[in-house]
């Protein structure tokens, strides 16, 4: 540790290697990987009959391909200019990854909810992610260009102004900053209507409903007077339906033994509660975009009794897609590298949240790591998001990020980097258009891959 004023001239050092619009570059390399051979590489290791689900789903629009195409950005953006001033990358910002979720003390909290490829690297790499994914979802929803570089424009100036104003906090302020639903509402509600405003309230009042026994009562069901999760195949098939039947009281026992296995990762008061649940049901089930293919399961668990269930979401972790340009996680096992860069990264995280590793119904071993499957969760609605709303969000996601990569970077040299004009701003904006250009080419290149037969889809 040094002191603040020499960070800072660190920061304005770092002008003079890589001036700020020197981000606004891209150039597509000559030497680039054709993006299908990444995404035929991710399919060797993802479960063979959920690979074509995963290339229907990005393939629905630029802006789903985008946001399956992590390992194909990161690739890209190792090739681009970086200050060397690492933090803990979440390593896929799209805003898409940004939205509500209650805290362990029961308050709606706004944060990134998706770490799969966490690891340091550069902050410039989370930040250039992020703006791209709204000039991608300004132009699939045909939103006026003019619109779409001010809501990316305004996702970089909120990260830069936020960054200088961490930079003169103290250490435990910055820590224990966090953007709850009210501290939302007083920053942003004078910036939309009143009509977006109360669109805004439903979602919220939606999201507090959105618990465990909301889960508990859509996905499951009775059957000969015992709870079962509902079978939806391909979505969520139970184990049941997975195994033959001589095989699924022995993977049970094992899978229920695990659960408690798992605990281990967990805080002692955490671990306790716990075990005070006996799970009775497991079923795999399909996740977002770019994770489809990945082993995921949700475990249904009881308490008390049949009315007090608690349901856990299972989730494979692979090496991050940055791992081949940011280096090798410290961790050995992948899901202690997702469970511990969320905790790093977030403001509050779930109180399950925790890591193991076991062998799949294949016998191959893997990693893992676990949270609760609903927990107030609220999202952003793309799809139906009214224009205005796009510069807020971008500004709601670029404080976040600031937040995050503050609280395990060095601020005090970013912020200095940043500065106080928008040249950098207008850089990422300049980014942000040009590789929405590159995904669009990708997207046509993979459509034409799945047209020629190269690649499976559903």
């Amino acid at each position: 540790m040094i002191d603040p004023a020499k960070r800072a001239a660190r920061g304005r050092a770092a002008r003079t290697l890589v001036p700020r619009s020197s981000h606004g570059e891209w150039v597509t390399p000559p030497d680039r990987r054709d993006p299908v051979s990444v995404l035929e590489e991710q399919a060797k290791t993802r479960v063979p009959e959920l690979v074509p689900l995963r290339h229907q789903r990005m393939l629905a629009s630029p802006f789903t391909f985008y946001r399956g195409a992590a390992a194909i950005m990161a690739g890209d953006l190792a090739t681009t200019p970086n200050t060397g001033i690492r933090v803990q990358c979440c390593g896929d910002t799209h805003l898409a990854n940004f939205g509500g979720f209650e805290s362990p003390e029961r308050t709606l909290v706004f944060d990134i909810n998706d770490f799969d490829e966490t690891l340091p690297g550069p902050w410039e790499w989370d930040l250039k992610r992020l703006v791209t994914s709204f000039a991608i979802a300004a132009q699939d929803r045909e939103f006026d260009e003019r619109l779409g570089r001010r809501a990316v424009a305004r996702a970089s100036r909120s990260y830069r102004e936020t960054m200088r104003t961490f930079a003169d906090m103290r250490n435990l302020d910055v820590w224990y900053a966090r953007l709850d639903v009210q501290g939302m509402l007083d920053r942003w509600s004078n910036a939309v209507g009143a009509a977006e405003l109360r669109r805004v309230e439903r979602n919220i009042a939606k999201a507090h409903t959105k618990s465990n026994l909301k889960a508990f009562a859509k996905l499951t069901e009775q059957v000969d007077g015992e709870v079962r999760i509902i079978s939806d195949p391909p979505l969520l098939v139970r184990l049941h339906d997975l195994l033959p039947a001589d095989r699924v009281d022995e993977v049970t026992a094992q899978l229920s033994g695990w659960i408690h296995s798992y605990g281990r990762t967990l805080q002692q008061d955490r671990r306790r509660l716990l075990e005070s649940y006996r799970i009775v049901d497991l079923a795999r089930k399909v996740v977002g975009v770019g994770s489809v293919g990945t082993r995921c399961w949700v475990a249904l668990l009881l308490g008390r009794d049949d009315a007090d269930p608690l349901l856990l979401q299972i989730k494979e972790a692979e090496a991050s897609v940055l791992e081949p340009y940011a280096g090798k996680s410290e961790y050995a096992q992948h899901g202690q590298r997702v469970v511990e860069g969320q905790r790093l990264m977030q403001a509050a995280s779930d109180t399950f949240l925790g890591w193991d590793k076991t062998r799949d119904l294949e016998g191959v071993e893997r990693h893992f790591y676990v949270r609760q499957l609903w927990d107030g969760k609220i999202s952003p609605e793309l799809a139906t998001m009214p224009p205005s709303i796009l510069p807020v969000y971008g500004e709601m996601c670029g404080w976040t990020l600031a937040r995050a990569h503050a609280r395990s970077g060095d601020r005090i040299a970013i912020a200095a980097y940043l500065g106080s004009g928008d040249t950098f701003d207008r850089a990422m904006t300049n980014f942000a258009f040009a590789y929405a250009d590159q995904n669009a080419r990708d997207y046509r290149a993979v459509t034409e891959a799945v047209r020629d037969g190269r690649l499976p889809t559903a």
